[in-house]
């Protein structure tokens, strides 16, 4: 039999019990007691789940108050100085200023540390910030707390940690450069120190995350891999290493090699790479085979799982792992909540809760083929991928017909950028500097109430059209009075940048419990594409047309673009990205068409998750750039010169794709700079970078409001590489997630920087 564990679960809830307690902490509601009871509820449940589901090795050490990363970091002392208590050991306080930067107390003022994704998800992590000098010390205790609890309630338990160097390859030097390698002989005793505390609390196993040896890395990193390990052996405990997100390519060898008791892969994303490591494999080690898909929410094919499943069977025997591919995290937590699903839909899906159902019972079906659970849920299986391969629901000829009809010309814009520029000023007659917003403002109760009673059938379709007016007419006063030069209808009736559009497209299903983590409190609920996608009617002219009736300014169309759509939503499995993004692209390339008829003249096209949909090995990088930019030409390029379009992009690293973005063809980009104090404007000193950008200039994911004079002198810095007349004056995110009171603040200070250039470069 193969013993079924788990790599992590989500943390957040099936109520989002996480989300409202640590919300509930920050405004003063609840107290820390309240809050670590909420923690200490949510783990004790979510094991049951696992356990209930069959998983036979449950994870600790998943949970976290805001971030796995960030956890670490507090963990092994890694705390910046500006954040450093006075009192001694890091606090809640602590974790929470690092996460969220603070405006006065024990720390002072203080931005937040920088947030970035967690390799090609949509997850965010802290980023940790060592000097040349950093001493790691153990400075955490919640990770021993949390066997002692699972102890307590008689689970058989798997800590998991962040392996050392991936936790050194995700972090960024301060201070000066240096090699994080240098660091690794100071931090890796504090990994014994973890290693001895556990084994002292009769833990057995241990899961080592090291998910970098899917990536491309360079020789002194992969020799830091063997020393590293070389000395970890030593200390107590058997060690599973885990790899997720892709295959091990060529440091397949350097993994099945090191001196560890276990290796998990990824056989949903890199099956290709089961037949080498079965034959690599030395004959002490188990072999761990993520089956089931940690990132999706389809069900497993059963049968193709307990295909490759008994194969590895007859070669290791007892020394056979099953699991998810990925920590669960990723996925929303229990498909038991949807009552409202259409039924065959929800015949097609798995979440959280039923892939641990999906692990346990492909490690049953080796003991007990023959066992009824087993046969029921195998047959089961196959009905479900029979019925959904021969689904009239899935495939539209409608559509395959455009698709096909797609010529080059569909993806260029009528004229070089140069040349739009010039018409773009003239029609749109903008100061030097001109400021703007991304698009959202604050989501507030009024209008979350309205939602909801609309839904419930308690406010009219015209009430709550009204109710929305008088939200618009807020904003649009907001903006006028601040003095900012190209407006926003402020998008309060969105629910979400994504499920709004989807709600109105053809091919996607919604789910009412499918949150899932982003980071901290932020949850998402990415709609799922099912069949063919295509847009019946306009999505927001009705709402852009009122908005620009209250004013003579500009006013900016707000949309999401191709890639966004699809890196945010619960993609299918059986059509490769690039279709799907193709479809989007042309039902977002339909609603362009239309406000630019309405009269709107600056179209913005979000692609947030650009960044985040480049594959992890370099080698595929150009394959997906090539066809992500031709997804955002295609819904971007049915408009005449004089109208503008922009994107935006945020927390992403995107010196590496520079050239690509460029390719996209937006007159204007924003991005996030703000965080990282105008470092991912490094690209522009090697690359010429032709059309308008416009940097952050404040974070938004902090309730800290910077003053003016540091709005400023973030500008000067991106007018060192930008020229001042292609430069905008932006913050680095939407609103919808801050106060109406921080928002105007940090807008007075943002519209009197961009004063303050004006009058510089006059």
């Amino acid at each position: 039999m193969a013993l079924a564990h788990s790599l992590g679960f989500p943390r957040i809830g099936r109520d989002r019990e996480l989300k409202k307690a640590l919300e509930a902490f920050w405004k003063g509601e609840l107290d820390e007691a309240g809050l670590r009871a909420v923690g200490r509820d949510l783990r004790a449940t979510h094991w049951q789940l696992q356990k209930d589901a069959g998983i036979e090795l449950l994870p600790v050490g998943d949970f976290a108050w805001y971030d796995q990363v960030l956890t670490h970091s507090l963990t092994f002392g890694v705390v910046p100085e500006r954040f450093r208590p006075h009192s001694g050991k890091p606090g809640l306080d602590t974790l929470f200023a690092m996460a969220r930067g603070v405006s006065g107390g024990c720390c002072g003022g203080a931005h937040a540390q920088e947030m970035t994704k967690w390799f090609d998800t949509n997850y965010h992590y802290l980023v940790p910030e060592f000097t040349a000098d950093q001493q790691f010390q153990l400075s955490w205790e919640q990770l021993f707390e949390e066997v002692d609890e699972a102890h307590a309630l008689g689970h058989p338990v798997k800590p998991v940690l962040i392996g050392p160097l991936t936790y050194l390859w995700l972090g960024k030097a301060k201070g000066g450069e240096f090699d994080r390698l240098d660091l690794l002989e100071r931090l890796l005793p504090v990994y014994g120190e973890i290693l001895q505390r556990l084994a002292a609390q009769g833990v057995e196993w241990v899961q080592i995350d090291e998910p970098i040896l899917v990536l491309d890395l360079p020789q002194e990193w992969k020799s830091a891999f063997e020393r590293a390990y070389n000395l970890l052996q030593r200390e107590p405990l058997k060690k599973l290493i885990a790899t997720y997100f892709g295959g091990l390519e060529d440091n397949l060898g350097l993994a099945a090699s090191l001196p560890l008791d276990g290796l998990h892969i990824d056989l949903v994303r890199a099956p290709e790479q089961y037949p080498t490591i079965l034959d690599r494999l030395p004959a002490y080690k188990v072999l761990s085979l993520g089956l089931v898909n940690g990132r999706n929410v389809w069900r497993c094919d059963l049968d193709k799982a307990l295909d490759v499943l008994r194969h590895a069977h007859e070669r290791l025997g007892e020394r056979l792992w099953v699991a998810p591919s990925c920590s669960l995290l990723h996925s929303p937590v229990d498909l038991g909540r949807e009552d409202k699903l259409d039924g065959e839909l929800k015949d097609w899906l798995a979440f959280a809760v039923q892939k641990c159902a999906e692990v346990a019972i492909l490690g049953r079906a080796l003991n007990e083929p023959e066992a009824p659970e087993v046969l029921a849920a195998l047959a089961h299986s196959r009905t479900v991928q029979a019925d959904r391969a021969r689904s009239p629901r899935i495939h539209k000829p409608a559509v395959q017909a455009r698709l096909a009809a797609i010529e080059p010309a569909h993806s260029q814009r009528r004229s070089p950028f140069a040349e739009r520029i010039r018409q773009q000023r003239a029609h749109l007659d903008l100061p030097l500097f001109p400021t703007t917003t991304i698009g959202s403002f604050p989501q507030t109760a009024s209008i979350r109430l309205a939602r909801q009673a609309f839904k419930q059938g308690k406010l009219s379709a015209a009430e709550y059209t009204e109710a929305m007016h008088s939200e618009i007419r807020h904003a649009v006063e907001v903006q006028e009075q601040l003095g900012l030069d190209v407006l926003v209808h402020g998008e309060a009736e969105r629910n979400d940048m994504v499920e709004y559009f989807a709600e109105q497209l053809d091919g996607y299903l919604f789910t009412r419990f499918g949150w899932v983590q982003s980071y901290g409190s932020r949850c998402v609920k990415p709609a799922v594409i099912f069949g063919d996608l295509s847009r019946p009617k306009a999505m927001t002219l009705d709402w852009i047309r009122y908005a620009q009736g209250l004013t003579n300014k500009v006013m900016k169309g707000m949309l999401t673009g191709p890639v966004t759509m699809l890196m945010w939503s619960f993609p299918r499995e059986d059509l490769t990205r690039e279709e799907q993004a193709r479809q989007l692209a042309l039902a977002i390339r339909d609603e362009v068409v239309d406000l630019e008829a309405a009269g709107i003249r600056i179209v913005q096209i979000d692609e947030a998750a650009f960044r985040e949909g480049l594959p992890l090995r370099r080698s595929q990088w150009q394959g997906y750039l090539d066809w992500a930019t031709e997804a955002f030409r295609l819904c971007a390029s049915g408009v005449a010169d004089q109208t503008q379009i922009h994107t935006h992009m945020c927390y992403s690293e995107f010196n590496d794709v520079i050239e690509s973005i460029a390719a996209m063809d937006a007159d204007v980009i924003t991005i996030e700079t703000s965080r990282s104090d105008m470092e991912l404007l490094e690209a522009f000193k090697a690359f010429a970078y032709p059309n308008e950008i416009g940097p952050g200039v404040y974070d938004i994911h902090s309730p800290r409001v910077p003053d003016s004079a540091e709005m400023a002198g973030l500008l000067r810095k991106a007018a060192e590489r930008i020229p001042a007349e292609r430069l905008w004056v932006n913050p680095d995110c939407g609103l919808k997630t801050r106060a109406w009171p921080e928002t105007e603040a940090a807008l007075v200070n943002m519209v009197a920087a961009a004063r303050q250039l004006r009058a510089q470069f006059a």
